[in-house]
């Protein structure tokens, strides 16, 4: 998918570049910094980053990778958190617009990030990932990048959603309660009279009956692929092979980029075979969330992430 939260060791990813949360010095730090330079090699990469020194907080600046499983080193000297009135959400915005754009001007097709400024620089985790959120997010709209958001641990992911105790609350109901919520919102939930007749039509394919909702829903191919976080090549491999089935992920995600409700879900997932489970917790997140009418999946990612279940997407 073109943008992925993930667990682990920034230095070990296998992208084009990965982006050090750097010092406006250059010099090797500790954290993520140090991490880096020592995977990198010490020496090798304060030689190439001597000249390119100082930057401004918001500048990116690249280097060689040396040693990392990378092609190369974006260098970003994040903001100094005082007290979120000095500029700082502006700059640590900057410091993903400017990394995204110079790995795409230089012809990579895959990033990494750590989330920027979080660490010792002292930026609340929660404001730091909606920051990430957002200016990954509004670049993708127009942009083809693969970007990854990568942390050394779930718990450092604390997603901006502020329904996380009604969540916590509706999944520990009981199954029967899950159901009577459910059966109560599709009492009076708004209907799509020429969706259903589309999607009863079962001699469709799930290709078919996809294309069919885009064009009722009057929405454009490019708007639901992006809005789905799916990969351009999945969704034409989807349009142009009648017989395939994507994943159960990638069909509520594309359900998410449709912004379809709880009921038009589910039957286009019958079309792939799939349906939603009262008893499984990634289903259950994922019914809460058509519930609250709430279609941002990248929130939803980032909910999911957190507690430990598949992305949707790709």
């Amino acid at each position: 998918m073109p943008f992925q939260i993930t667990k682990g060791d920034i230095t070990k990813l296998e992208v084009d570049v990965i982006v050090n949360a750097a010092n406006t010095s250059l010099s090797e730090g500790g954290g993520v910094c140090g991490a880096i330079f020592k995977a990198a090699g010490e020496a090798l990469m304060q030689q190439a980053c001597a000249p390119l020194a100082p930057i401004a907080q918001g500048e990116a600046v690249m280097t060689p990778a040396f040693a990392l499983p990378c092609k190369a080193v974006i260098h970003t000297a994040g903001p100094i958190y005082q007290d979120g009135k000095n500029q700082e959400r502006e700059t640590l915005t900057r410091c993903y617009q400017n990394s995204l754009h110079l790995a795409l001007q230089a012809g990579y097709e895959s990033i990494a990030f750590p989330l920027i400024s979080s660490g010792i620089y002292g930026y609340p985790k929660q404001e730091a990932l909606e920051v990430a959120h957002l200016a990954i997010t509004d670049f993708l709209k127009q942009e083809e990048l693969v970007v990854y958001l990568v942390f050394f641990d779930r718990a450092s992911c604390v997603p901006h959603f502020p329904h996380l105790g009604m969540l916590d609350q509706f999944l520990r109901n009981s199954q029967r309660e899950v159901s009577e919520s459910i059966s109560c919102v599709r009492q009076y939930a708004a209907h799509y009279p020429e969706l259903e007749e589309h999607l009863h039509q079962q001699e469709q394919s799930f290709s078919e009956a996809l294309f069919a909702l885009i064009k009722q829903q009057g929405k454009t191919e490019v708007e639901v692929y992006k809005k789905a976080n799916i990969d351009r090549r999945l969704f034409s491999k989807i349009r142009s092979t009648r017989e395939y089935l994507p994943s159960k992920r990638t069909v509520l995600a594309l359900a998410m980029g449709l912004e379809l409700d709880l009921e038009a879900t589910e039957e286009l997932l019958t079309y792939a075979g799939y349906a939603l489970s009262p008893t499984n917790t990634f289903d259950r997140i994922i019914t809460f969330f058509l519930l609250k009418d709430i279609h941002d999946i990248f929130e939803i990612n980032e909910v999911l992430f957190s507690y430990d279940q598949p992305l949707l997407g790709s």
